[in-house]
């Protein structure tokens, strides 16, 4: 297993940071290497918010969840969903109407989220821990004023890092679904219900009541919750802000 894998096996999310900080030169290679992820024909389709002030870190913390351990995150990236660039600069030079759809949001999400993937993937080599934040999908409005984004601009994903405890470092990276459940070959191939169990079985290591009770409760922590309505919501309002 060479090292590139051997990071993407390791890295699990981190809550818990020391007080070392992240360099300058530490950031600067995670940001140069998020600049160099694939992108639908090297438009860049997003752009990366480098959150400093404490007082933003403290209300992000708040708005997403009310999670203390944004706040205290030394490097808290906000990556955007970005098309704007490109619609000022078609505007500026073409005769014709530019008109931003639907497909240039999906185009930039994918542009966006993989520039994020490279920043963590990055972050591991470095021995920085890392977290997703998908709670800035809610409160939409009120990220998009608090932090002065233009119509084409969309608050996609945050990611904090910063340097794992020992805690972190041993905690045990949760299991991932087995690779003959996840890939099919040509087509898709769908599963019977007992299939599907089994393969709940094989990842969770539960089974019987106990599988049916984590489902349950799984269920209500991230399917029948309130973060979900909200994020519903703000969902809807960005493909409405996006296509207006």
């Amino acid at each position: 297993m060479n090292e590139t894998i051997k990071q993407l096996w390791e890295r699990k999310s981190v809550r818990e940071y020391t007080n070392q900080p992240i360099t300058n030169e530490e950031k600067e290679m995670i940001l140069q290497a998020a600049l160099q992820a694939p992108t639908a024909g090297n438009m860049a389709l997003y752009s990366i918010i480098d959150i400093q002030d404490q007082k933003l870190k403290d209300e992000l913390a708040i708005r997403c969840d009310h999670q203390p351990f944004i706040a205290k995150a030394p490097l808290v990236l906000i990556f955007l969903a970005d098309y704007q660039k490109w619609f000022d600069i078609f505007q500026h030079y073409t005769s014709d109407e530019v008109k931003i759809e639907e497909s240039d949001l999906l185009l930039a999400c994918e542009d966006c989220m993989i520039a994020a993937q490279n920043a963590v993937v990055a972050a591991q080599s470095l021995g920085i821990g890392s977290c997703y934040i998908g709670d800035i999908l809610e409160n939409f409005e009120a990220n998009q004023e608090l932090l002065h984004l233009p119509q084409y601009a969309i608050p996609l994903c945050m990611v904090v890092f910063g340097k794992p405890t020992p805690s972190q470092i041993n905690r045990k990276k949760p299991t991932r679904f087995a690779l003959e459940d996840m890939v099919s070959v040509d087509y898709y191939r769908e599963k019977t219900t007992e299939e599907t169990i089994q393969m709940f079985e094989k990842q969770t290591g539960k089974s019987g009541e106990d599988l049916e009770k984590y489902i349950i409760a799984f269920a209500k922590r991230k399917f029948y919750a309130l973060f979900r309505e909200e994020m519903n919501r703000s969902s809807r309002a960005i493909i409405q802000h996006w296509i207006k």
